[in-house]
């Protein structure tokens, strides 16, 4: 599973999420989120193509081959630790499986090394893996004391640390705002250049933290801080405004596209995409007529996301916060 988003960004209580609640004790059982909805969103048929672009550990790969038989599944991730991991993992299905060391921004690469000419179905799970999010010495978390790392594979260009260090204050402002929706970003900023260099988890924690105050209880005020590090050392808000620019087209006829998402930004741009896509028309509203020519390339499969219900976060707390959208691309 992918852990809540934010989740990385723990404070001295429980880890927590986006909007500060407990998502459970570290080193929790790696559960896929919503996985009985997944599965069923997708449908996966005898015979069909499956991408499961953030693999992480498996866990809704694993749902996936096992829902029927005969299936195809290519996994990407970034991570090399996640996919030696899953390799092991999914080795009883044999060449079923293919995995890739890569982005899901790089789909189009992947798919043209196995010959597909697209698939039946496609996995999204955003954010950080519960597996990474574990491992403290990896820098996403303030729990433990580590360097400042936070990359999720050894593509990202810039380490935290690097950031930190290096950047001006407007980029870190612009950086913990649009990333963080940290409304401090100016002061938190400010006092991160006076406190540099800054090498690990903690010493930046600490800054912020000194910064921000007393937050609520069991959320650290570093929260947001962090997660706006995380993503931008990893461009995740990049790479998956790549895939939503046409992510449509690497499905078949029929083939389905599910994503779930752990906050606002990612959702909001899925939901944003997703409309577009479906669209009968994208004309200003004063236009009469239709000029744009625009044919609608999905239907939506879910109005509205799908949330996680009581259970399933007693059960897994990480879940508290995820949204799953699904759509099916129309005949052509």
């Amino acid at each position: 599973m992918r852990a809540a988003s934010a989740a990385a960004e723990r404070g001295d209580g429980p880890p927590m999420a986006t909007d500060g609640t407990d998502i459970g004790p570290v080193g929790a059982a790696h559960v896929p989120v919503l996985e009985g909805q997944v599965v069923g969103g997708l449908r996966p048929r005898p015979g069909a193509r499956l991408v499961d672009g953030t693999i992480g550990l498996g866990g809704h790969a694993a749902a996936l081959l096992a829902a029927a038989p005969d299936t195809t599944l290519l996994g990407l991730d970034r991570d090399p630790v996640a996919l030696e991991k899953t390799r092991a993992r999914l080795a009883p299905y044999g060449d079923r499986v293919h995995l890739r060391e890569r982005s899901f921004a790089a789909i189009d690469e992947a798919l043209a090394e196995l010959g597909w000419d697209g698939a039946d179905a496609v996995l999204l799970d955003l954010g950080m893996s519960s597996m990474q999010l574990d491992d403290g010495a990896r820098g996403f978390s303030f729990r433990a004391e580590a360097p400042l790392d936070m990359r999720m594979g050894p593509d990202a260009e810039r380490t935290a640390e690097e950031i930190v260090n290096a950047a001006d204050e407007t980029e870190l402002v612009s950086i913990l705002r649009e990333y963080g929706e940290e409304p401090r970003a100016r002061a938190i900023a400010r006092a991160i250049m006076r406190a540099r260099p800054l090498a690990t988890t903690t010493a930046l924690a600490d800054v912020v933290a000194r910064v921000v105050g007393r937050s609520k209880p069991g959320h650290h005020p570093a929260t947001r801080t962090f997660q706006a590090l995380r993503i931008a050392v990893n461009e995740e808000l990049g790479a998956l405004d790549a895939f939503l620019a046409d992510g449509w087209r690497r499905l078949r006829p029929g083939g389905r596209l599910a994503i779930l998402a752990y906050h606002s930004l990612e959702d909001r741009r899925v939901k944003r995409a997703f409309r577009w896509w479906a669209a009968d028309c994208h004309c200003p509203p004063h236009v009469v007529q239709c000029a744009c020519g625009w044919q609608p390339t999905v239907r939506l499969v879910t109005t509205k996301a799908i949330a996680a219900d009581a259970d399933e976060i007693a059960r897994n707390p990480r879940a508290r916060s995820v949204r799953l959208r699904i759509v099916e691309r129309l005949p052509a």
